[in-house]
């Protein structure tokens, strides 16, 4: 893959600056997160790998305004967020960032397209409307033939595709993702990673990906390899 999409003339849509985070630990403080910094600019996939109790995930929720660092900005299109009140937080978050767990939180009553069209019809948006947007990224994601399928009757890969396409159905310009193929097997991760790739690079969302897997490295324009809460080199890929 190629790391093109950063242009130093474009604004970042995700600025992290100086991100820390500590936690009481018996008679001082566990840091999780060292004065952590990131750009990324729109149609960007940029991966954090490191060991477990590295700070991946807490870094990811201070990116998605989930939790306050101690320390640092958290910069959304220009804007900096963790000074807004909680409901402006809440807002940005809603309208802004779409989350996609290693776990795909999927309705199961629902149909794939109506589990996907569900964020835009709690955000008042009509169901003609809604399904027709769940609809064409499930068709990006390689699911058009899986529309009225309820979760039960898809693959791990296939629910973790509709789960995808469900956080980037409300046009947010962020998109985190914690594990998300972390419960599959590698080549359907590697299927499901292809799936999210195109999807960033259609819609131009800045995508920040924390996982395990060194073989999905390639996807990526870019890789934070995190150690002890601090960055401790930035890869790029080819």
């Amino acid at each position: 893959m190629n790391n093109h999409w950063g242009n130093a003339q474009d604004e970042p849509i995700l600025q992290l600056q100086n991100i820390s985070r500590r936690y009481p630990s018996g008679d001082g403080y566990l840091e999780v997160l060292s004065g952590v910094d990131l750009d990324i600019h729109a149609g960007e996939f940029v991966g954090l790998i490191g060991p477990s109790g590295s700070g991946k995930s807490t870094l990811l929720h201070a990116a998605g305004l989930l939790e306050k660092p101690d320390d640092g900005e958290v910069w959304i299109e220009g804007q900096e967020c963790l000074s807004l009140r909680d409901h402006e937080r809440t807002a940005v978050r809603r309208n802004g960032i779409g989350f996609v767990y290693q776990f795909h939180h999927l309705l199961p009553e629902f149909s794939a397209l109506d589990n996907v069209a569900m964020p835009l019809r709690i955000a008042g948006e009509g169901l003609r409307k809604s399904r027709a947007e769940a609809e064409r990224l499930l068709d990006i994601m390689g699911l058009s033939d899986r529309l009225k399928h309820q979760p039960s009757q898809l693959s791990g890969g296939e629910q973790q595709r509709v789960a995808i396409a469900r956080a980037l159905v409300n046009r947010p310009r962020i998109l985190l993702a914690d594990e998300p193929t972390g419960n599959l097997d590698p080549n359907t991760s590697a299927a499901v990673f292809q799936s999210l790739f195109d999807l960033v690079r259609i819609e131009r969302v800045a995508a920040l990906v924390a996982t395990h897997n060194h073989d999905l490295q390639s996807y990526m324009d870019r890789v934070l390899v995190m150690q002890d809460g601090k960055t401790v080199r930035i890869e790029t890929t080819d």
